[in-house]
């Protein structure tokens, strides 16, 4: 299931995309939404305060949790190293030390930076083990 979302340039677009993550991870567990919601509020950020651009948010659950945030800047994300007086900075260290796996996705008109999670069974739902299934 893949749930998409376009969000304009500007501040308010952050906390937008925090709700709609944590609208879209309803039924995760709680660590697992929080965490995700921190990672796509951190690209949201880069994309309205670096790329100047609006973005759009995509949410796949599947085998895993897959969130990628694309906007139309042509820089490149790059992880930095912060001093601990720097103001910021911390986005992408962020999402390469706390997600499962990242990268970025470039094409000639824009950039996708996306990062997965594991994705944690919820009340009711099964999941087949490799001993119940049938080729």
């Amino acid at each position: 299931m893949t749930t998409m979302r376009e969000f304009p340039c500007q501040s308010e677009s952050v906390t937008a995309a925090r709700h709609f993550v944590r609208e879209a991870l309803r039924g995760q567990p709680k660590e697992v939404a929080e965490l995700a919601e921190l990672m796509a509020s951190e690209l949201a950020t880069n994309s309205v305060r670096h790329a100047r651009s609006e973005f759009q948010i995509s949410i796949r659950l599947g085998q895993d949790i897959r969130i990628e945030v694309r906007d139309n800047g042509s820089g490149a994300p790059e992880v930095l190293s912060p001093g601990p007086q720097d103001p910021s900075g911390r986005g992408l260290l962020i999402v390469e030390s706390m997600s499962e796996d990242w990268g970025v996705r470039r094409s000639d008109a824009a950039k996708t930076v996306w990062f997965t999670l594991p994705r944690r069974q919820t009340s009711g739902e099964t999941r087949a083990s490799p001993s119940t299934l049938r080729c």
